[in-house]
């Protein structure tokens, strides 16, 4: 089954002050939709970025690391295998260099060998390397076994992390966590890379240096837009600082590199391109292989060390898609005999534990219901790692909270956050985990809820298809998660159609005023397209056809 969708269109609020003169009509608009009230909150720059004492346990974090610094302790920057995790070692390990420490080291579990995070296997495997100082980066805040063992041999241990807590903190020397208990920072959707960032802007303060932490952006924009937290106006500052860096050909090396591979183009790069085809090339390492390839890549200096890096990370990438497009293939082929009214949790023996996510993803966005997919930890393992998305409005790590709570030792180990979350189950619990996860889901899921709801911005005026409409809608925003590309909707005359590729749709279009070029990626369902459809669409830049040619990207169509 697939969710049925409908389209409602966004109410924008009315403006607090009057636009400076480049604003748009048409912009005021869409940014009114999306809570902004004038052209600063609307996009917000690095000097409205929260203040870091906000943060609890970020001056004792400074201090900590300032002592180590002074001391020329060896401090170890333990990343994460995702793409935010990569780009907070990164930027760990080049912001501490940056503010004078000499001794900088950096590790990253294995998914496959270690699990998540901080685990005491991954501690012991430390140990010859004779860190003084442990920096944990986009994970810690549940590694209480793994800090228990670092502080058994008598490492400090500082927790930079983003996700929720459980009942109780870890033994760290300190915590900074947005998310942890009594903190009143007001953002609490920072990514893990934002919340290193931030330790280091308060370590600068410490020290009473002067360091070009702004340096460090583009790395922070590309894990934050890469782990889909919500872009609130905090986020939208540092993110909007990066991306400029990068466009400005002033990002790090291997940043440069993976958009050179990914066949971006620097000078008109978006949060859409960091998050379709930068991320996924840095995540890829971390989900088939090693993420210390794609650490390594953003840790280069020299370009063609870098380009190197980044080949490999792409020919990585090409073989997840393949893993990847298997594994959907099978999930896909399994619902029709599944009762998948609430949710969906699937599992299969030879599926790859670094690609469930993805698979659950899909099977989200097609259902419009919370979706789990489970593989072994390793072939013929009876450890299943499952990976879980979530909707709108359904908490997915309060609701594994809640199986947890019911059945006392169901899940061995989660976390997560409101709409992605993680976790390892023996295979002899599979059922009763499935059984006791949808009545969760049953008991919380509202028909409201499971309505797959498409926003829009309304209709084009017509002449609003143009060129410059569509580079103002491009560069207008800083785009993604909570804050979201420009959509619109309206109906056409279908006057051409072919399939190209592998299963898109290309279309011809027409209104009354115009003539219009349409694709909709995955879009061919072995139909013909109905001769008049109203359609969900971006427009952007037919980069293909260059000069003054637009594009409707088609996400969704429905026949008149």
């Amino acid at each position: 089954m697939s969710a049925i969708r409908r389209i409602l269109r966004r109410e924008p609020l009315a403006n607090g002050e009057a636009w400076p003169a480049p604003w748009s009509l048409l912009l005021q608009r869409i940014h009114g939709a999306r809570g902004s009230v004038d052209a600063r909150s609307a996009m917000p720059r690095l000097i409205d970025m929260l203040p870091p004492a906000g943060l609890k346990g970020i001056e004792a974090a400074a201090d900590l690391l300032c002592a180590a610094i002074a001391r020329d302790a060896r401090i170890l920057v333990v990343g994460d295998f995702d793409c935010d995790g990569a780009t907070g070692c990164a930027v760990g390990v080049r912001g501490l260099r940056l503010l004078g420490a000499r001794c900088v080291l950096h590790a990253v579990p294995n998914r496959v060998v270690h699990g998540y995070g901080l685990t005491p296997g991954l501690v012991e495997e430390l140990a010859e390397q004779q860190p003084d100082v442990i920096v944990t980066v986009d994970h810690g805040i549940a590694c209480h076994a793994g800090i228990a063992a670092a502080k058994a041999r008598g490492w400090q241990v500082l927790v930079t992390d983003h996700h929720l807590p459980g009942p109780t903190l870890p033994p760290a020397d300190a915590i900074v966590d947005p998310n942890q208990p009594g903190d009143a920072f007001a953002s609490k959707s920072l990514a893990g890379v934002g919340v290193i960032f931030y330790v280091l802007v308060a370590l600068r303060a410490r020290l009473g240096v002067q360091a070009d932490l702004a340096s460090l952006l583009d790395l922070v924009a590309v894990g934050t837009v890469a782990d889909m937290v919500a872009l609130d106006a905090n986020n939208r500052a540092l993110v909007g600082a990066g991306l400029r860096r990068l466009r400005a050909g002033r990002g790090c090396a291997g940043l440069r590199a993976l958009i050179e591979v990914s066949g971006r183009r620097v000078a008109t790069l978006t949060t859409a391109d960091i998050g379709f085809a930068i991320g996924p090339r840095i995540n890829a390492a971390g989900r088939l292989e090693d993420m210390g390839i794609g650490i390594a890549c953003l840790l280069a200096d020299d370009a063609a060390q870098a380009r190197e890096l980044a080949a490999i990370l792409h020919d990585i990438n090409q073989q997840r898609r393949g893993v990847q497009d298997g594994m959907q293939q099978m999930a896909e082929a399994r619902l029709d005999g599944l009762d998948t009214t609430h949710a969906a949790c699937l599992f299969d023996a030879d599926w790859h534990p670094g690609v469930v996510g993805l698979v659950a993803s899909k099977l989200k966005e097609r259902l419009h219901r919370p979706a789990i997919a489970f593989a072994p930890t390793e072939p013929g393992s009876d450890l299943l790692r499952g990976s879980a998305r979530s909707i709108p409005g359904f908490h997915i790590r309060d609701a594994l909270a809640l199986v947890d709570a019911r059945h006392p030792g169901l899940i061995p180990r989660f976390g997560g956050h409101a709409m992605a979350a993680g976790m390892s189950l023996p295979l002899a619990h599979l059922q009763d985990f499935r059984a006791a996860f949808v009545r969760v889901a049953r008991e919380w899921l509202t028909p409201a809820m499971l309505e797959d709801v498409i926003h829009s911005d309304g209709e084009l005026d017509a002449d609003e298809f143009s060129i410059d409409t569509a580079i103002a809608l491009r560069d207008g925003g800083d785009w993604g998660q909570g804050y979201p590309e420009p959509l619109f909707d309206g109906v056409f005359d279908v006057l051409a159609w072919r399939r190209i590729g592998n299963g898109h749709l290309k279309l011809e279009l027409g209104n009354a005023a115009n003539k219009l070029n349409a694709i909709q990626f995955n879009g061919w369902d072995g139909n013909e397209p109905a001769s008049r459809l109203r359609i969900a669409y971006r427009l952007a830049p037919d980069d293909w056809r260059g000069g003054d040619a637009v594009q409707l990207q088609v996400i969704h169509r429905e026949a008149v």
